[in-house]
């Protein structure tokens, strides 16, 4: 893989791989960012081959002037297959990861790894076993006398913070439509079926009564992290 030899090429490529993915990515600046650091060769009408380093891939010029957000995360895949800012990503450097969701809002708790990207979290006071804190808050609308229709975008950006993760567990409460991990579950499964099937375990509690050393119970019986003392 060639090294990048312009600024917003290494800022566009470190925000790919290890970083917060960007929700406005032309495909012009792909096509740009690709031939800088490896070839891009048209193939049919609107497809094109990408190659970085050993890595071949083919990728769909969207209808639009951007990428959609399902095609964001496959490219920040294929360059962390190809090596890009590093070496590729193994499973010693690939993380753990704990959703805690409902309707409104869910929390990501991630540990990456001492090598894992740390700029797209937000760190907790409380930390339990080095685990990073993200909180993703829904933007809802006012709905009167009805439960509030659920909407992609909530889901999709959870599923971003997913695609480091090696092991994923994911809490909620509630079954069926009232479900918000249920919800996660499908649509994992539907737009990104990798990190469908790299989930753990599905745990329903009551949210309300939920508490942080429950949390650090979960992922010690299903992730295998020991507690750190204090």
């Amino acid at each position: 893989m060639n090294e990048p030899t312009r600024h917003d090429h290494k800022e566009l490529l470190a925000s790919l791989v290890s970083g917060k993915l960007p929700r406005n990515l032309s495909w012009s600046a792909v096509i740009d960012l690709i031939g800088n650091i490896g070839e891009v060769q048209p193939h049919g009408n609107d497809e094109f081959v990408f190659e970085v380093g050993a890595e071949r891939s083919f990728f769909k010029r969207p209808s639009g002037h951007d990428l959609a957000v399902e095609e964001v995360s496959r490219l920040r895949r294929f360059l962390k297959e190809a090596g890009a800012l590093g070496k590729p990503a193994t499973d010693s450097q690939k993380g753990r990861v704990v959703v805690v969701i409902d309707h409104h809002a869910a929390h990501i708790y991630q540990s990456l790894g001492e090598s894992g990207p740390q700029g797209e979290v937000n760190v907790k006071p409380y930390d339990p076993f080095g685990f990073h804190h993200h909180l993703i808050h829904r933007k809802e609308a006012h709905y009167k006398g009805e439960r509030v229709p659920e909407e992609a975008s909530y889901y999709e950006e959870i599923a971003r913070d997913l695609v480091p993760a090696e092991a994923i567990v994911l809490v909620g409460h509630g079954t069926g439509k009232s479900s918000a991990v249920e919800f996660l579950t499908e649509y994992l499964k539907a737009h990104h079926p990798e990190e469908f099937q790299r989930i753990v375990t599905i745990e329903t509690v009551d949210l309300s009564a939920l508490t942080e050393p429950q949390i650090e119970e979960i992922v010690k019986r299903h992730l295998g992290v020991a507690i750190r003392a204090d």
